[in-house]
């Protein structure tokens, strides 16, 4: 097990770049955020601990998805293709880095374990996103509720908010924080949350960081994301395209 001390700071670091991005200058955080990714992939190739540089190159995903995010004007495209745009690269990167790190598709997630429980594990993402809606209440990405409009942009949301999210975050960057001891898992989560303070809202990053450590447990305790990956999806599908019409 690794000392808390550097992932402390590049965490205190990613807080600092978020912050900067979201309420000072959408430029600066993105600088910021480019010399925390070429710190992170620097420092993992010096590193001569193996699961010590794993942590630090697959933490390195998440200054790539914030400049993929930032970097994405979401006025340009309609918001449900501007998701989908900004999945690409980060199901890429998650890939990418499982490859390099030599790990199996079962130590990410992608396994049918526990596959009984994954339904139910689905159903809490509705209760989720309803929370989140009623924090948040944001335009519906729809004109109206039906399955003509709503179909396309739900399997968008499913795949580029649901699977990708939990692929790069419960899946490689849970398994490489391994490092950290049984509890890295947990950092993982707030990780996670620092990317959510950019809706402005404080009970929406407690709501962030209470699913995030619900997920990171469920996957460290079934061994897989299924159940996680639709979950998150449905929390965006519902917030999103349902509720703002049914509520």
């Amino acid at each position: 097990m690794i000392a808390l001390a550097v992932p402390v700071l590049y965490l205190g670091a990613m807080l600092g770049a978020e912050l900067l991005a979201m309420f000072v200058a959408p430029l600066g955080g993105i600088i910021c955020y480019m010399v925390i990714l070429v710190s992170l992939i620097v420092h993992s190739a010096v590193l001569k601990t193996s699961r010590t540089r794993d942590l630090y190159l697959a933490l390195g995903m998440v200054p790539l998805v914030r400049i993929a995010s930032i970097a994405i004007p979401a006025t340009d495209v309609s918001l449900v293709y501007w998701y989908l745009i900004v999945a690409i690269p980060i199901v890429v990167s998650a890939l990418t880095v499982a490859v390099v790190l030599k790990m199996r598709p079962s130590e990410v997630g992608l396994t049918n374990r526990a596959i009984g429980l994954q339904p139910l594990v689905a159903f809490v993402g509705i209760v989720i996103g309803l929370a989140d809606y009623l924090i948040l209440k944001p335009e519906p990405l729809t004109e109206t509720l039906t399955w003509h409009e709503v179909l396309v942009p739900a399997l968008i949301l499913l795949a580029a908010t649901g699977f990708a999210e939990e692929l790069v975050f419960r899946g490689v960057l849970q398994r490489a924080a391994l490092t950290l001891g049984s509890w890295g898992w947990v950092y993982v989560a707030v990780v996670f949350s620092v990317l959510q303070i950019g809706h402005h809202s404080v009970l929406h990053w407690l709501l962030a960081l209470g699913m995030a450590l619900l997920y990171g447990w469920i996957v460290k305790r079934t061994g897989s994301i299924l159940g996680v990956s639709l979950a998150h999806g449905l929390v965006n599908i519902f917030l999103y395209l349902v509720f703002p019409f049914a509520l």
